[in-house]
């Protein structure tokens, strides 16, 4: 096992060890409602955007526990009663969080995926997979605009004869989920300039800008992309399962607080793909505060 990989299973493994530690040490529920979000900007957005409608169809103040690093601790604050509700993706939850293999190529459709994953989370879980936001946020592999003029490179089999030379940034979980990279090494025979930066998602587009690395696995939301000119390569080969945007919650909190699923149901299909872009792009790129730029939205949209 490389140091690499026994530092990122120790870092897991204080990180849950923490959280089951407070968990163990906390008093009751909370008869607040409790929204939680990882720790990238998007979620953080989607999260107060859960935060604000809940609050105006309840009436009621919405705790937020945003920044909760990872898919796997947000999850386990939801299954463990310390949030009520977070968003997911479903390629995610599918694959790094119930452990199912990547559906073939041709049984990747949307629709399908969504069932498997609200079949699973209520099974195991009692946790019901609400109605998509109404956007995707796949992963992209992401290069400069200047690099990908010059090489021609508008897809990921165009970077394929370039790799050898090209330095790769990921996140931390990109480098060992099922859907990950390893998986999109082989699909696309990728390789890549020695092994690849770790470092935290927020620092990815960074890198990328001060020439610290040549590409990086972001998300195809991500507002940098466009703010820094930025250019995100088709998935040609379809490799990537859907990842659309779907709010989980806990069934019994929807019994305890009713006005929850009036919320998600208004919040059904609200959002595109750029209307996320535009709020990301607000946050990271104008540096608006997050409360505003949902409360804006949200009166765009009538809610």
């Amino acid at each position: 096992m490389s140091m690499r990989m026994r530092w990122f299973r120790c870092a897991a493994f204080v990180s849950v060890a923490l959280l089951l530690g407070v968990t163990a040490c906390a008093p009751p529920r909370s008869s607040r409602i409790t929204i939680g979000a990882k720790n990238f900007t998007e979620q953080v957005v989607l999260g107060e955007l859960l935060a604000q409608e809940i609050e105006a169809v309840t009436g009621q103040p919405v705790a937020r526990r945003f920044y909760l690093a990872g898919s796997y601790i947000c999850h386990q604050a939801l299954i463990s009663g310390r949030i009520d509700a977070y968003v997911e993706y479903t390629g995610t939850a599918l694959t790094a969080i119930l452990k199912q293999p990547l559906p073939p190529v041709g049984q990747r459709e949307e629709a399908r995926v969504f069932e498997t994953v609200g079949k699973l989370y209520e099974q195991r879980y009692k946790v019901r997979v609400e109605p998509g936001l109404g956007f995707e946020d796949t992963f992209a592999m992401v290069v400069r605009g200047d690099d990908a003029r010059r090489m021609g490179m508008k897809t990921i089999s165009d970077a394929v004869p370039h790799a050898s030379t090209m330095r790769l940034g990921v996140g931390y979980e990109f480098e060992e989920r099922p859907d990950g990279l390893r998986g999109l090494e082989a699909a696309y025979g990728l390789k890549f300039d020695g092994n690849p930066r770790l470092m935290d998602l927020g620092l990815l587009y960074r890198a990328l800008s001060n020439d610290q690395v040549d590409m990086v696995a972001g998300n195809s939301t991500d507002g940098p992309i466009r703010t820094l000119g930025f250019v995100a390569l088709e998935d040609d080969k379809h490799y990537f399962p859907p990842y659309e945007a779907v709010p989980l919650v806990r069934e019994d909190s929807l019994v305890r607080h009713p006005g929850m699923q009036q919320a998600m149901d208004k919040l059904r299909g609200v959002l595109t793909a750029d209307e996320v872009r535009g709020m990301n792009s607000a946050v990271d790129g104008e540096h608006k505060d997050v409360a505003e730029v949902v409360r804006a939205f949200r009166a765009s949209k009538g809610l």
